[in-house]
C-alpha cells in the first residue's frame, strides 16, 4: 500500500500526511489477515483477476522467474512468491563478497552510531528495539553497520543468504503493521522497531550477522525455510523460534533461500564492527538484486 493510491490533493506533503494518519486508524492485522486468505484462493476467476490486476498495475519483470507465465500459478500468492530460474542470480565467486539478500531498493545504509541506526531524516531507533531485546545480540552489533532494503510490490519476494553461515537464533517480535514506504518511514518514529518482524541471527567463524524481516500493511505472511509460515499467528506474542534441522539444515550457503514475504516489505541486515565495508556506490535509492555484491568482508 502506498500514498499514490490516495485521491489527489493540492499538496503531495498533505497526501503523505493523510496516508500516514489513516494507518493509525486502520485495523491493520484484520486487513492483513483478509489479504492473506484472498491471496491464497485457488478459485480460478479470483486468482486470475488478482494476478491480471497486479500485472497491469506494477508490471513485474517475469523474465527471470522459473515460470514466466503469470496465468500458470495456482494462486496469487504462488505467483507473488514465485521462484527464480536456476542460475538467474549468481554470486561473485570471491568468498569475501557479501551478497545482497533481496531484490529491492536501498532505503538507508551506513554505520551504526553506537546502538542507534538511521530510519529516515530526523528519525533514528535502537538496534535493541529492532531485535526485540534478544539477550546478547544487540551488543554484538554496537558500532557496526546496517543496510535497510525495501521491497516494492513488483520485486521478487524471496530472501537469500548474504554469506554462508549457520542459524544461531531466531525469534518472532509482535507489533503493528504500518506501511514501510518512504512516506511512512519519514513520519512514524521507530517504524521498523514497531512493526511485526522475524529476526534470524547467524554465525560462521569470525562473522556474525542478523537479518530482520519486517512485516508491513497487507504483509500477512513471513516464512522461513526452518520454521515455515511464522505469521500470521495467534496469539501474537514474542517467541523464540526452534533452531533445529526439522525442515532445513541450519547451515546454508551464500545465495541460498532462507525465507519469503507475502506482499512488499523490508529486510534489515546488521553486521558487527569491522566485519565488512559497504560498496561506496550504494546510497539511499540505489536498486539492488539478489546475489549482487553489496560489501566486501575484511576476512573471508
Amino acid at each position: 500500500m502506498d500514498a499514490s493510491n490516495l485521491p489527489a490533493t493540492d499538496s503531495p506533503r498533505l497526501r503523505a500526511r493523510l496516508f500516514v494518519a489513516m494507518q493509525y486508524l486502520l485495523p491493520q492485522h484484520f486487513l492483513s489477515r483478509q489479504v492473506h486468505r484472498l491471496a491464497r484462493s485457488r478459485v480460478k476467476p479470483i486468482k486470475s483477476a488478482l494476478i491480471g490486476a497486479f500485472m497491469q498495475r506494477f508490471r513485474p519483470d517475469m523474465s527471470d522467474a522459473a515460470d514466466p507465465e503469470p496465468r500458470d500459478y495456482p494462486s496469487f500468492n504462488a505467483f507473488f512468491t514465485r521462484s527464480l530460474r536456476p542460475g538467474a542470480r549468481p554470486c561473485d565467486p570471491d568468498p569475501r563478497a557479501l551478497a545482497c539478500p533481496v531484490d529491492g531498493t536501498v532505503s538507508q545504509i551506513g554505520r551504526l552510531d553506537g546502538l542507534r541506526m538511521l530510519q529516515a531524516k530526523g528519525h533514528d531507533y535502537s538496534v535493541a528495539a529492532l531485535l526485540g531485546g534478544a539477550a546478547g545480540w544487540a551488543e554484538r552489533f554496537a558500532g557496526g553497520s546496517f543496510a535497510t532494503l525495501y521491497l516494492a510490490p513488483y520485486n521478487y519476494h524471496r530472501i537469500h543468504m548474504p554469506a554462508a553461515a549457520t542459524l544461531s537464533g531466531a525469534w518472532f517480535v509482535p507489533g503493528k503493521l504500518f506501511s514501510v514506504n518512504a512516506a511512512t518511514a519519514a513520519a512514524v518514529p521507530g517504524l521498523f522497531a514497531r512493526n511485526e518482524r522475524v529476526v534470524c541471527a547467524f554465525e560462521e567463524g569470525p562473522l556474525a550477522f542478523a537479518l530482520a524481516l519486517v512485516g508491513a500493511l497487507f504483509v500477512g505472511s513471513i516464512a522461513t525455510v526452518w520454521h515455515g509460515e511464522v505469521t500470521p499467528c495467534s496469539p501474537r506474542r514474542a517467541a523464540e523460534l526452534p533452531v533445529d534441522t526439522g525442515r532445513a539444515p541450519l547451515r546454508l550457503e551464500r545465495g541460498a533461500e532462507l525465507g519469503r514475504f507475502n506482499m512488499g516489505s523490508t529486510v534489515i541486515l546488521l553486521l558487527p564492527p569491522g566485519a565488512a565495508d559497504w560498496l561506496p556506490q550504494l546510497q539511499p535509492g540505489s536498486p539492488v538484486r539478489v546475489g549482487q555484491t553489496i560489501a566486501w568482508r575484511r576476512s573471508p
